[in-house]
């Protein structure tokens, strides 16, 4: 996805301690073009894995919904995310799990209403990085919990640098990066 990467060769900046800031146009500012297109381009590659029959995209809140929005409407299902707060709305037999936000540097527990993801489901996850892999592993439990069915994940970004693909495992399911990058003495390269 050229456009992508040439995003990121331009505007990510290493902030050091893994984080690398994408905020013009992907998980502050976002441009709505560019994503777009990412929903398209996964859409075209889950299609290409043979994904099919999806009644649901899910992320985690917040950076993650961006993407996933565009992916659920390109392919015209719904887009569930993960709560990081349990709602008083939200029934007392959710699905939990915890991951750790890189951002804030701190634990973080996820929700999902056990009413919006049940073993009917066919899911793709989506979220804006893969980095060290927690926030997958969290929402992999929680497509576990549930039972649906799980058919692809989608990334934005792969840090390459942080290992998260190979802490995630043989999951039997497509994994998909739009851009990789990776650290050469403190310096992003992007492929």
């Amino acid at each position: 996805m050229q456009a992508l990467i040439e995003r990121v060769r331009t505007e990510a900046v290493y902030l050091g301690k893994g984080i690398v800031k994408v905020d013009g146009f992907l998980n502050h500012q976002v441009d709505p073009v560019l994503l777009t297109a990412i929903g398209a381009e996964f859409m075209r590659r889950f299609a290409e894995s043979g994904c099919d029959g999806l009644t649901k995209v899910v992320t985690a809140e917040a950076s993650g919904i961006a993407p996933a929005f565009a992916t659920a409407q390109v392919l015209g299902v719904p887009l569930l995310y993960a709560r990081k707060q349990r709602p008083v709305t939200m029934p007392e037999d959710a699905y939990t799990a915890e991951t750790l936000s890189r951002t804030r540097g701190e634990p973080a527990r996820l929700f999902v209403s056990s009413r919006y993801l049940t073993a009917r489901d066919r899911v793709v996850l989506i979220d804006d990085f893969l980095g060290t892999g927690t926030t997958l592993q969290a929402m992999l439990s929680l497509v576990a919990q549930s039972g649906a069915a799980l058919l692809g994940l989608g990334c934005v970004v792969e840090k390459v640098y942080e290992g998260g693909r190979d802490r995630l495992g043989t999951i039997g399911v497509p994994m998909v990066s739009l851009a990789r990058i990776d650290l050469v003495d403190d310096t992003l390269v992007v492929y």
